[in-house]
């Protein structure tokens, strides 16, 4: 006898932050497909609620999206249960930012109103990057992991360069690879964040962003690592108009220890905003 699950699925939207102003602002997800921005959120000076989104199967009960196009259908369609109308405010951090561009397009095609679309040090996967890009990209990369292996003894220094090539081959195996032994004999919360992960990096490595007729407001760090200097390069012929800042430090702690900058950078946007409509 089959079973049916019938629990309510889990919705996409977690509240991180409670409020009493509307609209919400909603935050999507990086790769891992878990909510990663409580600390920040709370951090934002606004009377707005904040929801996280979370990806579809991190709850281990459904399969996870590897498109982006896929995930904005999916959280607009969930959105309803948390928004009816427009004005919306949207967030992305990374990957996320991705997947906020591709909520706030489909949102314009449909005649809605997005007050503010922001995306924090969000990029395409290189291989969607000029050709000058992905050289400067590739030089940069080798110089970084080569300063680390540098730090390291000989032994460390090959599993650095063995594992790098390692993680790179899994991450480049076919989808249908991924349900491997290795992934059996892991905890199911183990196994289950690394096929959403899997699965994000599909989508991100298969997303090539098109034109988006209004705002981006794209925050970016001093301190760059893997990522173009300049924002412009890649988003300047991608959007109506783009609004570039500056904020200290690096792609990772922005949004995990080094988060007061950022949150000051979104309460002055999200006011912004609440001024345009008195």
């Amino acid at each position: 006898m089959i079973v049916m699950d019938t629990r309510p699925r889990t919705s996409p939207f977690l509240k991180i932050k409670d409020g009493t102003d509307f609209p919400p602002i909603i935050i999507a997800h990086g790769l891992s497909g878990t909510v990663q921005v409580s600390e920040l959120a709370h951090h934002i000076a606004t009377q707005h609620p904040i929801f996280g989104v979370q990806a579809k199967g991190v709850d281990g009960r459904e399969e996870p999206l590897d498109r982006v196009e896929d995930m904005a259908d999916f959280y607009l369609s969930a959105l309803t249960d948390i928004q009816r109308q427009d004005p919306y405010i949207l967030i992305g951090y990374s990957f996320g930012g991705l997947v906020a561009l591709e909520m706030a397009k489909r949102l314009w095609k449909d005649g809605k109103h997005v007050a503010l679309l922001v995306m924090l040090d969000a990029f395409p996967h290189p291989h969607f990057m000029p050709l000058p890009w992905r050289v400067r990209l590739f030089g940069r990369r080798m110089l970084i992991h080569a300063q680390h292996m540098r730090q390291m003894s000989l032994a460390g220094a090959a599993d650095y360069f063995t594992n790098g090539v390692k993680r790179r081959l899994h991450l480049a195996r076919p989808l249908g690879d991924i349900d491997g032994p290795e992934i059996l004999t892991l905890p199911l919360q183990e196994a289950t964040l690394r096929r959403v992960n899997e699965k994000a990096y599909h989508a991100y490595a298969s997303y090539q962003p098109s034109y988006y007729p209004a705002k981006i407001n794209f925050v970016t760090t001093e301190d760059k690592t893997f990522f173009p200097g300049d924002p412009r390069a890649i988003w300047g012929d991608l959007s109506q108009e783009l609004e570039v800042e500056v904020i200290p430090g690096n792609h990772l702690n922005i949004v995990t220890t080094e988060f007061h900058a950022l949150a000051a950078v979104l309460t002055r946007y999200i006011r912004r905003v609440g001024s345009t409509r008195n």
